[in-house]
């Protein structure tokens, strides 16, 4: 077994890594949109925040039989790296994945990542092989969707007003593209926020989000091929930033957004603000991108709050799954 790495700019390696990843998704996880060759090879150069993963071919005897990746920030968790393999559904079970895993571990230890992380759909094939290989379950998360075409008339208005009616105090602004650097400076508190949402029973430091990260998030997401909005709510009498919500859309199929990072800053919870910036994210992008036709979230199983807003607004559980550590000997 080797690992080969892909060049994003090598459009037949890229091709073949979309190839693979795609089959085995076809069986593991048919819900997910299909990888393409333009969004995966630009993902390659940026990433979610400007630092991507690495990409590789599995090759066994000069035969690609899978795909992995690695991870690793140098913003935080600097101990931590997330792994990741895909076997071809026509070379399971001959222990290539087994092999892979072994690689990526070996990478880790070069790099310095003794804490690895992985994770899988839930099903009981994938968590017996990840015991065999020493990871431990940490965390469940689910995936569900948003089909807009099914929403009733008129939802995001009315789950707007519903929540209006708890915040006289706020006010909202849209932000379609970059932020401008004195609101991303306030922005600092806000994306921090996030590490309030829980995480279970994995081993990780909270996330840090200095200027400096949030103006590559979006200059990665706008380089990756997204069109990128945000909503924020500012207390009216403080000028304090309370939370936000942000959303990307795909250039190349603009039927599908993600929905990335909601978050409330403590001393501005309970007054429905979750719901709010979602809410008229909805309205928003109704006008703003008529072609948008699914969008996916991902909540911690375990965050009820998050996971009430999101039901209140059509989203449907549409694949469960399941976070992995260990530390490499």
């Amino acid at each position: 077994m080797e690992l080969r790495e892909v060049d994003p700019t090598d459009t037949a390696l890229v091709s073949e890594y979309v190839a693979v990843r795609n089959a085995a998704d076809t069986v593991d996880s048919p819900w997910t949109h299909p990888s393409t060759v333009r969004g995966t090879a630009l993902d390659l150069v940026h990433g979610w925040d400007g630092e991507p993963d690495r990409a590789f071919l599995l090759d066994a005897g000069g035969v690609t039989v899978g795909t992995a990746s690695l991870g690793a920030s140098s913003w935080d968790n600097r101990e931590l790296a997330w792994v990741g393999v895909r076997v071809h559904p026509g070379h399971r079970r001959r222990g290539h994945g087994t092999a892979a895993f072994a690689l990526l571990h070996d990478e880790c230890r070069r790099i310095g990542r003794p804490l690895v992380g992985t994770d899988h759909w839930d099903a009981p094939g994938p968590r017996a092989f990840a015991a065999t290989i020493g990871y431990e379950a940490r965390a469940r998360s689910v995936n569900r969707r948003q089909h807009l075409a099914d929403l009733p008339a008129g939802l995001f208005e009315e789950a707007y007003a519903e929540a209006a009616s708890h915040a006289d105090d706020y006010e909202l602004v849209r932000i379609a593209g970059r932020s401008d650097d004195a609101t991303r400076e306030r922005l600092v508190a806000v994306a921090e926020s996030i590490n309030d949402a829980p995480m279970d029973d994995l081993e990780v430091e909270d996330e840090v989000y200095p200027v400096e990260r949030l103006a590559a998030f979006e200059d990665a997401q706008i380089g990756s091929g997204h069109r990128l909005y945000r909503v924020v709510a500012r207390h009216r009498s403080t000028g304090e930033l309370a939370g936000h919500t942000v959303m990307t859309v795909e250039e190349e199929r603009p039927w599908i957004g993600v929905q990335e990072d909601t978050s409330v800053v403590a001393a501005h919870r309970g007054h429905r603000l979750g719901l709010l910036l979602k809410a008229d994210l909805g309205r928003w992008l109704g006008e703003a991108e008529p072609d948008l036709l699914t969008v996916d979230t991902w909540n911690a199983a375990s965050n009820p709050h998050m996971i009430g807003v999101n039901e209140r607004l059509g989203y449907r559980v549409v694949g469960e799954a399941v976070e992995l550590q260990q530390r490499l000997t």
